[in-house]
């Protein structure tokens, strides 16, 4: 081949591959248009793409579902307005810092500190030693900033969960970042591959046991866009993103008041009450109206160890005498005795070391007013004529010795479903007890293995207003869409124990005898209160490293003529002898509820 025929072949392919290459410059910036459009800020043209990938954001609502009282009333998502600093090249002016600094109680030092050396969006906090609470503005500050002009910093609505304060709502938990939670879920389902590790689930309480309702579908961030210098983009500002659903977030409306709640937690507050709880049921559905836990806990601070999350109204401790209500209905079930049997009482059982609480006995006294007085003499002989089997039947016919929470098998494909976060079950016998005669006795004064938890307790007033039949509590009576349309209700649920339920009969003996605990036996002091009671008290003794205390109880309900709540206090680790604190308690409890229904009464 002759050399010109080459160079012609040379520069034929040359020019093919030169063509070729324009050709496909050209493809790829057609295609490119729609990947990088450009937008125009200030008279300058940026490329989206690049503005994209300078935006800095930061989440104003994580797009979780919320919690209402049973009044529609808020439990978590309040709406508060917060100072968001971005990250930006060039600072205010002075007089501006000065102004910022007023606003947010601190000094253009601290200001110009944090922010010239921000990487990411940062809301300004309450105070240096709470990094993670945001500092509140009020409407006013938020409207009168607006007309401020200040590069990189914004007034913005965030959604808080909680507020920074204490309660004795332990029943509603807390959320946390739990990745091995989510990886969990990200291995079992496909939809769940695209969450977050960084995510909050629920942790504890209705957050935990509602948590797959709650998840949402997206969260809403404010970013504010800066050129590659780190330069604001006039014309662009903050943007706000959000997934609008018609459907969600969820919302859970629970069966508490929020008001009858707060009011018992100041309760507990005023009377120094540092461990317990106290439970009120609806008398009619069995509801829980409110559950407070004693010592309070901060759903923003939890504090593993310390322990102040866990919720004393569903964890058992022993009973002592209000047990004796269970005594009684297996007495006359089981016909081993009378209501009019006369009994003496010496102050002493003559055997297991037991006695009476009152020095001296109470002479002859019958099982009616041997209730009344909480008479130990009388319930330890009752103890010891009926078995092991008997007493334990009786209890889970009262709904004891078992949770009793609002639960379904069927609810969530086939998975048992529980409400209620930390339920523990009790006992009456240990398995590993050799049952005789001591402790038969030991365990007719609700001693020895008996545990009850104070949302059982409450529960077994609701289970003999209602002639024997027990209900399972709810804490959560329906889920709604965001537009306010139902997605479930959850039904009022009794449940039935394998052994069936005490008589109508016995309950309303039991009952009557609640009405002389008050008129004439050891609640004496609550005659006089606002409503008519009626109710057990219980003192039973426990040891603490080695300190032996006493836990302190009061079960009942009222107004005795047309019963509206049944109650369950209990007072821990008090000292012997001691003023009883739940009596007291049970009253003021009982008096708050009736000028509640007074003022609903009025209002109607």
């Amino acid at each position: 081949m002759s050399l010109l025929r080459k160079k012609r072949i040379f520069y034929i392919l040359m020019i093919f591959i030169a063509v070729f290459g324009l050709f496909t410059l050209r493809i790829l910036w057609i295609q490119s248009r729609s990947a990088f459009k450009e937008i125009t800020a200030g008279g300058r043209t940026i490329n989206e793409m690049a503005v994209r990938q300078r935006e800095e954001g930061i989440e104003l609502d994580s797009g979780r579902g919320n919690f209402v009282d049973r009044n529609g009333h808020s439990l978590t998502g309040e709406v508060i307005w917060v100072p968001v600093l971005f990250p930006v090249n060039k600072l205010p002016e002075n007089i501006v810092l000065q102004r910022m600094a007023k606003l947010l109680h601190t000094t253009t030092e601290q200001i110009e500190q944090k922010w010239s050396g921000l990487k990411k969006p940062y809301i300004w906090p309450e105070s240096n030693k709470e990094e993670g609470i945001p500092l509140q503005l009020s409407q006013l500050d938020s409207e009168q900033w607006s007309l401020e002009k200040a590069e990189g910093f914004e007034v913005l609505p965030y959604v808080s969960r909680y507020s920074n304060e204490t309660s004795g709502s332990q029943w509603l938990g807390y959320v946390s970042q739990r990745p091995d939670v989510i990886r969990k879920m990200q291995a079992g389902s496909k939809k769940n591959r695209s969450l977050p590790l960084t995510m909050l689930v629920g942790a504890a309480g209705l957050e935990r046991t509602f948590d797959q309702f709650l998840r949402g579908i997206g969260s809403t961030r404010a970013s504010f866009t800066v050129d590659g210098q780190g330069r604001p983009l006039p014309g662009i500002g903050t943007r706000v993103t959000t997934k609008d659903s018609r459907y969600y977030p969820l919302q859970i409306k629970t069966t508490i008041d929020q008001h009858i709640q707060q009011g018992i937690e100041k309760l507990t507050e005023e009377a120094n009450m540092e461990e317990g709880a106290i439970v009120v049921l609806d008398a009619n559905s069995g509801d829980v109206v409110s559950m407070v836990s004693r010592p309070f806990y901060n759903p923003r601070h939890i504090e593993l160890q310390g322990g102040n999350w866990s919720n004393h109204a569903v964890k058992v401790a022993v009973p002592g005498s209000i047990f004796k209500t269970v005594i009684a209905a297996a007495a006359l079930e089981e016909k081993v005795t009378n209501p009019k049997e006369v009994f003496h009482c010496s102050g002493h059982y003559d055997k297991y070391g037991l006695s009476c609480w009152k020095e001296g006995g109470h002479g002859d006294i019958t099982l009616e007013e041997g209730f009344a007085k909480s008479c130990n003499i009388v319930f330890a002989t009752l103890g010891e004529r009926l078995t092991a089997s008997s007493i334990t039947l009786t209890a889970s016919k009262l709904g004891l010795g078992q949770k009793i929470g609002w639960h379904d098998t069927s609810f969530l494909d086939g998975e048992s479903f529980w409400q209620i976060d930390q339920e523990e079950a009790g006992t009456v016998f240990s398995k590993d007890t050799s049952v005789d005669g001591g402790v038969l006795a030991q365990t007719a004064l609700g001693q020895r293995d008996v545990m009850v938890s104070p949302l059982q307790a409450a529960n077994l007033v609701v289970t003999l207003l209602h002639g024997g039949k027990v209900t399972s509590p709810r804490l959560v009576s329906e889920i709604d869409f965001k537009d306010g349309m139902s997605m479930f209700n959850f039904p009022v649920q009794t449940m039935t124990s394998p052994y069936g339920q005490i008589s109508q009969r016995t309950a309303g003996v039991l009952l009557s005898w609640m009405r002389e605990v008050v008129t004439d036996g050891t609640g004496a002091s609550l005659q006089g209160a606002s409503w008519n009671l009626a109710g057990k008290s219980g003192t039973a003794e426990v040891v603490k490293g080695d300190k032996s205390l006493n836990n302190q109880w009061f079960i009942g309900y009222g107004p005795i003529e047309n019963p509206r709540y049944a109650v369950a206090v209990l007072v821990q680790n008090r000292p012997l002898g001691s003023p009883h604190q739940g009596v007291a308690l049970f009253r003021r409890t009982m008096d708050l509820l009736a000028s509640e229904e007074s003022s609903l009464n009025i209002k109607k």
